[in-house]
């Protein structure tokens, strides 16, 4: 196996023209706002050139701060690092998303970002609260506003030139075709939890044929049981090649054609990260094909409400 190859540098023409996604991409879900800051800076030196960010994580201004002392050192430009962020479920009405998206641009300190996502199908009360709730504590919905309402307010966001591209988060297949249908501008990317044990191969089809890149969230399994990094066959192919399990599943989701989102908090894990290399054909085939297990870790595409954000607590 050829150890030192340009898969880590791999990108994905977007479907508007708008340039292209790095396969490889850092997600700065990380509770800690310190950590976030110090992680964020550690990916984009370990060479990653993707950052996932949301409002929902809270944790954007932290981000920006990161963003900004890198490029302020020099090394980097903003026009190198492909930066993406999300909108929240309290924000869905078409009114709210502007005000929304320039809170996420102040708080990163940029002038535009190059993706903007619909974080979740699913609309919540309208308000400053992110997880509204109940008194019995369910979640309050906003029956007022459709997806594909709130999906031309994004697409007004980039008609004024500081969106370059939009997509979806956490959607199904049905979901991606109707707003792919409906929509005057074309949905550039989806993200939604994918890996051995959730291939989505349907949605993936589906995304190929019509120039739409899926982005894989929970790349790694998320630390969540049953553990993918020690899945039987992960385990045996890094042996073999001389890889971790982790590099193995990364270079799996490129080579199958997704681009991918992984997080950590440590330095030297982070440039592990990166590290990563092309598998041979047999290897990816074996991941493709012999792994049987189906779990999902993250139950957001049933109420909206993120598996791996805990609830905000109540004063």
């Amino acid at each position: 196996m050829v150890e030192s190859d340009n898969l880590r540098y791999t990108k994905i023409a977007l479907n508007n023209g708008s340039g292209a996604i790095p396969a490889l991409g850092f997600g700065t879900l990380i509770p800690d706002p310190v950590a976030t800051r110090t992680a964020t800076r550690a990916a984009l030196e370990a060479g990653f050139r993707q950052l996932d960010a949301s409002e929902r994580y809270r944790n954007e201004k932290e981000v920006g701060e990161a963003i900004q002392e890198v490029f302020q050192a020099g090394a980097i430009r903003r026009e190198d690092v492909f930066i993406a962020t999300k909108l929240w479920n309290n924000n869905h009405r078409p009114e709210r998303v502007k005000p929304a998206f320039e809170a996420s641009l102040q708080k990163l300190q940029l002038d535009y970002v190059d993706l903007y996502l619909i974080h979740t199908p699913f609309a919540f009360r309208p308000g400053d609260e992110q997880d509204p709730r109940d008194a019995n504590g369910d979640v309050i919905y906003d029956k007022g506003v459709t997806l594909l309402e709130t999906w031309g307010a994004l697409e007004r966001l980039v008609d004024e030139g500081r969106c370059k591209a939009i997509g979806l988060s956490d959607v199904s297949l049905d979901q991606t075709k109707a707003i792919f249908e409906a929509g005057r501008i074309k949905p550039a990317v989806v993200h939604v939890e994918s890996h051995p044990y959730l291939p989505q191969w349907e949605l993936l089809d589906y995304c190929r044929t019509n120039g739409i890149v899926l982005q894989a969230f929970a790349a790694l399994g998320h630390s969540s049981e049953p553990k993918l990094l020690d899945d039987p066959v992960i385990a045996a192919i890094a042996e073999r090649v001389t890889k971790t399990p982790a590099q193995v599943l990364l270079a799996w989701a490129i080579q199958r054609g997704t681009a991918l989102l992984t997080t950590s908090k440590t330095p030297n894990r982070i440039k592990e990260n990166f590290e990563v290399s092309a598998l041979p054909q047999d290897a990816v085939r074996e991941i493709s094909d012999g792994i049987k297990s189906r779990v999902r870790f993250n139950t957001v595409v049933e109420t909206g409400v993120p598996g791996f954000i805990p609830r905000e607590k109540r004063v």
